[in-house]
This record gives structure tokens, sequence and C-alpha cells, in this order.
């Protein structure tokens, strides 16, 4: 086991090392630059063509007019639910116990930035994507390098790299958390949670994009909402502690901080990357993955679905992981040992009026995780078929918007 732990940690220490962070928080600041600060422009205009513009033309997206296989609505619940997962609740926990409050600052800057590679990875998986043999339309970076760059080699190494991505991310991680938190609520047997949790994945995936689109749809704006109402209990109940909290993590982000209990403390660099890490992980902006989701939306141009991303990004790490990070930082429970979703839980158990703060973790950790997991074993069946598919004819590139 401990032979086990050491090759996780050496795997970590470059997959979310420096090397890693720079270069993906640098391209998010290069494109922002390039794309003229799109998160910051016409966010009035982003809203109203996203959320407003769907509840309102739902009839009309669903159309056959446009290439694609499910509405922009879909694509895009699908590929929140893809990033809002066990990283809002656990890695959010991870972040601030490795690293201390300021963690929660450089989260935040990493998804500001990041806000502008999302725009970008999406606009891209619409214009290079695909449509396969059997009607499906795919896409993705193992795509757009392919065909942009005119690499299909590199192609080929992206869609490798996403097969052991995907495998990470939701067998390993997603399905864990949910099984640590049933195991913490009521004991069950991890391995008898991860059965179940595998045969109502296949339910869903076997149903192909169209389903897990409609069943991401019903997840997402009700599992957000769930538990960013009991978040926002919370802050108000608490109100009175909400400064001195802000105060805690803008004040950790720039001043290293000795830990109690004889702890080795947090510097500032640890904040720094274990903040920006957490906060890639969670929102995943500069992965790539949105773009696979996103790629069946029905929608005629590259940008009409792409200012779909800085919402994605502001929903999942501004919003869902702040609130998770504040109430940690309001419980007091940072140092207390705990971790991971036991930390969530524990935080929440203590501030939300009545015991039932844990349940309340508990449903958003297996809402969270499950939809996670059903939207990005897709990805990994996407992926694959980049070696594996001949496409039947290519979509007519179209203009960026």
């Amino acid at each position: 086991m401990d032979f086990i732990v050491e090759i996780n940690d050496a795997v970590n220490s470059f997959v979310w090392g420096w090397p890693a962070i720079i270069l993906i928080f640098g391209v998010g600041i290069y494109l922002t630059i390039r794309l003229k600060g799109i998160q910051f422009r016409n966010i009035g205009f982003q809203i109203h063509n996203t959320y407003v513009k769907t509840f309102r033309e739902a009839k009309k997206q669903a159309g056959n007019d446009v290439e694609g296989e499910i509405t922009s609505f879909q694509a895009a619940m699908a590929s929140v639910s893809a990033v809002v997962g066990s990283g809002n609740i656990a890695g959010v926990a991870t972040a601030i116990v490795s690293g201390g409050p300021g963690a929660l600052f450089w989260m935040l800057v990493a998804a500001i930035v990041g806000m502008a590679t999302k725009y970008a990875e999406i606009a891209l998986g619409i214009k290079y994507r695909e449509k396969a043999e059997d009607g499906t339309y795919v896409g993705g970076p193992m795509y757009y390098v392919a065909k942009g760059l005119h690499a299909p080699w590199l192609g080929k190494v992206i869609a490798v790299l996403f097969v052991f991505f995907s495998i990470v991310i939701s067998a390993v991680v997603d399905t864990n958390t949910m099984s640590q938190a049933l195991n913490e609520s009521f004991g069950l047997n991890p391995i008898i949670a991860g059965v179940i949790f595998a045969v109502l994945t296949g339910v869903v995936i076997f149903g192909g994009i169209k389903r897990i689109g409609e069943v991401c749809g019903l997840l997402s704006p009700f599992m957000a909402g769930a538990y960013l109402l009991c978040g926002l209990i919370i802050i108000i109940t608490n109100i009175t502690g909400v400064p001195a909290a802000i105060v805690t993590i803008v004040k950790a982000a720039f001043t290293p901080q000795a830990a109690m209990g004889g702890a080795a403390g947090y510097g500032i660099m640890t904040a720094i990357r274990y903040g920006m890490a957490r906060g890639i992980f969670s929102n995943e902006a500069g992965l790539g993955s949105a773009s696979v989701t996103h790629a069946a939306a029905k929608v005629s141009e590259p940008g009409e679905q792409a200012i779909w991303g800085p919402l994605e990004v502001f929903v999942d790490t501004c919003i869902v992981c702040m609130v998770t990070g504040l109430t940690i930082v309001l419980s007091g429970l940072w140092e207390s040992g705990q971790e991971g979703v036991g930390l969530t839980m524990a935080a929440f158990e203590k501030l939300l009026p009545g015991s039932w703060g844990q349940y309340v973790v508990l449903c958003a950790s297996i809402l969270f995780g499950f939809s996670c997991l059903i939207t990005t074993t897709t990805t990994l069946r996407r992926a694959g078929s980049l070696s594996s598919a001949r496409p039947r004819r290519a979509s007519r590139p179209a203009s960026s918007s």
C-alpha cells in the first residue's frame, strides 16, 4: 500500500506540479489577451444568449434545422455535470487542508483566467467536429489538434491521454468520493457502492449522448440549486463571521501562516499551487474535456456555443467551490485533522440548523459524482473513437463569432 501511495504522490506532483500549472495558467492569460477579455465583456449578452435564451426558445433549439444531436442547453448541462463533481466538495476541502485558506483566493484567480480558455476550447470543438458513420457528432482537442494543426499523430496521442484522464477523473476520483460519503454516513461497503454506481452508469450511458443530455438537464440545475441553497443558508445565518473569513482567505493568500498544533504551516507558494491545481481540477479549463460534450450541440456557429464556457467556470468555481470553501473556513474545522468529503460534511453539520448537514453533502456528493461519472465516461468513449471510427463527413467549419 505504501508503494502505491508513493506512486500516486509522484504522479500528482508531476501532473499537478508547477510546470503544468504554469502552462495552463499561461495559456489562459494569452487567450484572455487575444480574445480581448472575453470573460469580462458583454456579461449581460452572455447570460441572455445562454440561460435566458434557452428557457425562452427550448422548442426552437430542439429543431432539426441545425447540425448536432442535443440542444445547446443539454450540452451545457452535460458539460457542467462533468465539471461540478467531487472537486467542488472533496477537492476544495483538500486544497484548504494542503494549502490553507489562501488556496481559495488562488483558486478564484485560476477560474477567472480559465474562463477564456474554456471559451476557446468549446469554439474549437464546434469548428472542427465531425459527423461519424452512426450519425453522432464527435469533437474535442484530439480533433481540433489533428485538423487545426494538421497533426493527426498528436491528435491520437491526446486521445490516448484522454483515456487515462477519464479513468482517473471518473472511475477513480468521483466513485471514491461517492463511496466515501456513503461509508461515512451509513457504513456502506465501498465495493458494494461501486457496483451500484457502475450499474446505474451503464443504464444511462447505453442510451447515448441524448439520454445523458436529458439526465444532466434534469440533474444539474437541481443538484447545484439544492447545494447552493444550503450553502447560502449557512452564510446568511453566520453573516457576522463572513467578513473575518474573507479577510482570513485574502491574508493567507499573501502571508505565510504557522499552523496550529506544531504542523508545518502554509507558505504562499503552497497556497498558489494547491489553489490553482484544485481550481483547474474542478472546472477543467485547459484540459479540453468540455469541448467533447459541447461538440454534440445543435448550433451553427462556434461562438454561439462557446459563450457557455465562461459561465460554466463561473458557476463551478466562483460559486459552488467558493460556497464550499467559505463554509469550511467559517466552521473553523480546516485544521481539525479531517480532510476530503469528511471535512465538508463536518462543516455543513456544524453550521446548518438541525443535524442534517452531513446528509446534504452526502446527496450532493452522489449527484455531483454520478453526473460527472456519466459525462466523463462519454468523453472516454468518444476519445477512443478517433482511432477506430471513420467519419462519414466532416461538418462545414463555421466562422468564429
